[in-house]
């Protein structure tokens, strides 16, 4: 999980279940349904970061899961390894924001870019993600966190993975605690191009385009502005994540690979987000006219 390097990769054995079921057959009992009171600020006061008010907290923390292939490297181990390493991070850092009482996370797991990296990787990969969809879905579940996948459009996406993605967004559509949503497949400015077709097939008038009238053609339309982007292993790109939505965004860089990323560290993004002085464009009120 979290894929933004290039490089080889082994070829993984796929699995033979569909989500929902053991290798038995036996299918997951559902979920009870979640608390219907706020996950967010009202609740978990006594987890959060220290004793701040809740509305210092991001709503939408975005991650660039970066650094896998380097994890790998460094250790002399292939690629593969990486990868699989990161689906501890992953769990680790949905658990953490949700206790943190961030109420939209998105992870960053395949860009459309990504298709250009070797079959076998690619193909590791999809194998990959379908393992661990299946063998957290209970997790998530439990948690009452629901699922969505941003992108996943692709023909090339195995048919028994697009299943269980799908399969996964369904068992959790009336969970209401935090809403993950996982990006894969995804480019944001193929999504900018696609709202763009869909004004003009519904034969929206140039004068009446809006900022608010686009946002309605994106993916996922309800989903809030990011307020926080963390990429990790210190690189300081955008790469084609969320275009529209990370426009005001604060960043934060941390030189933590994603594998070794840990929930104390997404803990210091968020405390370094509270210090943030968030204009929007605009001065604060006290220094407005003063030319100092």
């Amino acid at each position: 999980m979290g894929v933004t390097e290039r490089g080889n990769a082994d070829c993984a054995v796929p699995g033979d279940t569909r989500l929902g079921a053991t290798d038995d057959g036996v299918h997951y009992a559902r979920a009870e349904p979640a608390d219907p009171r706020p996950v967010g600020p009202q609740r978990g006061r006594e987890q959060r970061l220290d004793d701040t008010p809740a509305r210092v907290v991001p709503r939408h923390v975005a991650c660039v899961m970066d650094g896998n292939g380097r994890w790998a490297q460094k250790r002399s181990l292939p690629r593969t390894a990486g990868h699989r390493a990161a689906e501890t991070t992953v769990i680790d850092i949905i658990e953490a924001a949700r206790t943190a009482g961030v109420q939209w996370l998105s992870l960053y797991a395949f860009s459309t870019e990504n298709w250009n990296r070797p079959r076998t990787e690619v193909d590791y990969l999809m194998s990959l993600v379908r393992q661990v969809v299946r063998k957290h879905a209970p997790l998530l579940l439990a948690r009452g966190i629901r699922c969505r996948f941003l992108g996943a459009a692709d023909p090339r996406i195995p048919r028994e993975l697009t299943q269980d993605l799908d399969d996964l967004a369904t068992l959790t559509a009336d969970n209401r605690g935090m809403t993950l949503t996982v990006a894969f497949d995804h480019g944001g400015r193929r999504d900018i191009v696609e709202a763009a077709k869909s004004l003009i097939r519904n034969g929206t008038s140039a004068d009446d385009v809006t900022e608010r009238l686009f946002a309605d053609h994106l993916p996922f339309p309800d989903t809030p502005d990011v307020d926080l982007v963390i990429r990790t292993s210190g690189e300081q790109r955008i790469s084609n994540f969320m275009l529209w939505q990370v426009a005001y965004a604060e960043w934060v860089f941390p030189e933590a690979l994603w594998p070794d990323f840990r929930a104390p560290d997404f803990l210091t993004c968020l405390r370094t987000y509270r210090r943030r002085d968030r204009r929007f464009g605009g001065v604060p009120p006290q220094t407005n006219g003063d030319p100092s």
